[in-house]
């Protein structure tokens, strides 16, 4: 039985994907702030250890075959590039020397599509293709494509293998964290929606694509774990279809979103903590599109209609009372 060490146990991907490898038969070590915060089921093949990434973890990777790199910092109000690049480079470096250093046979990190090109609904972005603004000037973005590039760098023993998630939707999301865009046309009479658009894929499929690569990805590659490209006013209907509801849809005009994010960069200059900002404002207006081809053809995968990870969220939300 394989033994798997995984970060970012709680949140909404690494629920599923923990929750993926049980039933695949491997023996995983979870770690987590809190044990009291994991949503799973108990398992005598899933260990919960209260741990900090910062600190020394090699006692912890002894006999373990490959991490799961998850954890992340991702709250986009944050106004410090060090707060991001703390949890998303240094904690990332941190788990990987120890990794190298108990000789663990390969370390995947899960990233973000954000750290490749975008595209259009005709040419859509890819692995090969560099990242563009506004996701330069994102701190989020900018601190994980420096973990990237140094894993990719600094891999000797380790094969280093990187996925890149779009926006996921589905169960286990309990903060919520991106299914809060759920939670903008749901159960609303008015909908006020950007007139960009993004790439969004139900986040069981993104877990299929964590384990997928395990078994199939190679070394120092990169997958984007992507679906369906959908504007926002297209994702917003399918909301609406499946609750049955027939709001009224707003456009917001791309003026007000680039003002708003000038009060956001004020706001910011003032040390007061907001998701207002320049680029945030501005990945709201732009189609955020990617393929996912290399995905299918290298590592195997079938993709869920989004309808269906907007189903299992709602369902997720309606059963937890969110």
């Amino acid at each position: 039985m394989k033994k798997v060490c995984v970060t970012g146990a709680t949140g909404l991907l690494g629920t599923n994907v923990i929750i993926k490898l049980l039933q695949n038969g491997y023996s995983v070590i979870a770690l987590v702030r809190k044990k009291s915060s994991w949503l799973g089921e108990e398992n005598e093949n899933l260990k919960l250890l209260e741990a900090d990434l910062s600190s020394d973890l090699s006692l912890l990777l002894k006999e373990i075959d490959l991490v799961i790199h998850i954890a992340a910092e991702t709250r986009q109000n944050l106004i410090s590039y060090d707060e991001y690049r703390k949890v998303n480079y240094e904690t990332t470096v941190n788990l990987f020397t120890h990794a190298e250093l108990m000789n663990v046979k390969k370390f995947l990190f899960v990233s973000t599509a954000n750290t490749l090109g975008y595209g259009t609904t005709t040419f859509r972005g890819n692995e090969q293709a560099p990242q563009l603004y506004p996701f330069t000037h994102s701190m989020y973005a900018q601190t994980k494509l420096e973990a990237e590039e140094y894993l990719l760098k600094n891999r000797k023993n380790t094969e280093v293998i990187i996925v890149h998630p779009t926006f996921m939707i589905g169960a286990y999301d309990s903060k919520p964290s991106s299914g809060k865009i759920i939670f903008w046309a749901w159960k609303k009479k008015l909908v006020f929606y950007p007139k960009g658009g993004k790439n969004f894929v139900h986040v069981e499929d993104a877990a299929n694509g964590v384990l997928n690569a395990i078994e199939k990805g190679r070394n120092g590659e990169k997958y984007l774990l992507a679906n369906e490209n959908l504007s926002y006013k297209e994702f917003f209907k399918k909301i609406n279809r499946i609750t049955h509801q027939n709001p009224v849809m707003i456009a917001i005009p791309n003026g007000l979103l680039s003002f708003l994010g000038l009060i956001g960069e004020g706001l910011r200059k003032l040390k007061i903590k907001t998701n207002l900002s320049t680029s945030n404002m501005k990945a709201l207006q732009i189609c955020n599109y990617y393929s996912n081809q290399k995905s299918v053809n290298e590592l195997g995968l079938h993709y869920q209609p989004v309808d269906k990870a907007i189903e299992d969220a709602i369902q997720y939300f309606d059963q937890n009372n969110k």
